[in-house]
């Protein structure tokens, strides 16, 4: 059974750490941090419960003073490296969020705590506070930031902005008005970093969820400037794709199909077990004289709690097809138990989607694994 991602924190890991902490702090007491770190609800605390509880324990083993704090944790950074503690690793994440806990009063110092930080454990979730709190100042930072020298300072501009960033709080005004945004997209759209034109990317992504008009705008602005631009372009409009909006489609060269037939469209396994997987068959026909450019896909409805169908997209190719041709296609999706969807039995639906164009669907069956057929 693979590892707890929780576990990533040892008591190895806080032994060697609060050693190197007292080179830069001597009055700091190693053992009473170990103890309170180690409480009895310890063992209870999923990740980012035990990141806040290192973040507070920290806190209560240094001083009153948040700036004399920030500077000990920032000296302890070199020590951190000659002692062979990687403070690049996720372990670290505790030390934006202190920025974040004890720091949302004192902007400054936390801006420039932000500034070093991220270059070694990425402070994308701890900035957010601060945008929703000093948003037009905050966002003039960013912009300052996406032309820095550092590429996670400036992955960190895009980043820490994104609207619905996963597993973060949202940007709630951002996400309504997302125009502050743009300046910083335009500074980092062809930059020299791959994870920063990567950020831009999912950036624009989650502005496309809110405001699909602008994000459209943008990729025909930026189309076809460079290759490294046009993989940004597309990656941002991977929502648009799926929801098949006919502007984008065209962006990318994917028509009118109504040349492309489907047959022996058909379900190989209509009663599916939970942790097994649903198998499908069809044949799709271009019987244009022509060869065709095709986004092929399925939608997957899923059953939820209250017995109604949501739909999910998933793709299967994006190629051209030749001119009168046949081609038979068998795909499989698996029905594992994952933390990010809870499964639900009962009615399923399966359909195909041809440049964006949605077909006919057909029904299935999930059950538990422990029913017979």
């Amino acid at each position: 059974m693979a590892e707890l991602f929780k576990n990533i924190y040892t008591p190895t890991f806080f032994k060697r750490f609060s050693l190197c902490v007292k080179e830069v702090f001597p009055e700091f007491n190693t053992t009473p941090f170990l103890k309170d770190i180690y409480n009895d609800e310890w063992d209870a605390k999923e990740l980012k419960q035990r990141m806040r509880h290192i973040t507070h324990v920290l806190k209560n083993h240094l001083t009153d003073d948040f700036e004399t704090n920030v500077e000990l944790l920032l000296n302890s950074i070199p020590v951190l490296k000659q002692n062979e503690l990687k403070p690049t690793s996720l372990e670290f994440i505790f030390f934006p969020d202190f920025i974040e806990v004890y720091g949302i009063n004192n902007y400054d110092i936390s801006i420039r705590a932000f500034e070093t930080i991220t270059k070694l454990e990425s402070c994308e979730f701890a900035v957010r506070p601060f945008i929703i709190k000093y948003t037009e100042k905050m966002m003039q930072q960013m912009l300052h930031w996406s032309q820095h020298e550092h590429p996670k300072v400036r992955r960190l501009a895009s980043e820490g902005c994104r609207p619905r960033l996963p597993w973060a709080m949202a940007l709630p005004e951002l996400k309504k008005d997302p125009t502050p945004i743009l300046p910083i997209l335009e500074n980092l759209k062809e930059d020299v970093s791959e994870s920063v034109r990567r950020s831009v990317a999912n950036n624009l992504n989650d502005i496309s969820k809110d405001n699909p008009g602008l994000v459209i705008q943008l990729a025909k602005k930026w189309k076809g400037k460079s290759k490294e631009l046009d993989w940004v372009v597309k990656h941002a409009c991977r929502t648009l794709l799926k929801q098949g909006i006919p502007d984008v489609m065209r962006l990318f060269g994917f028509g009118k199909a109504d040349k492309v037939k489907i047959q022996k469209f058909k379900i190989l396994t209509p009663i599916v077990s939970i942790g097994e997987g649903l198998e499908f068959s069809f044949i799709l026909k271009n019987t244009d004289r022509k060869n065709i450019k095709i986004r092929l896909e399925y939608g997957l409805y899923y059953q939820k709690a209250n017995g109604s169908l949501s739909r999910k997209v998933f793709k299967i190719s994006e190629k051209e097809y030749e001119r009168d041709s046949s081609t038979e296609i068998i795909r499989k999706q698996p029905f594992k138990i994952i933390t990010t969807r809870k499964l639900h039995t009962g009615l399923h639906q399966l359909s195909l989607i041809i440049n964006g164009v949605e077909l006919d669907k057909l029904d299935f069956q999930l059950i538990k694994k422990a029913e017979s057929h």
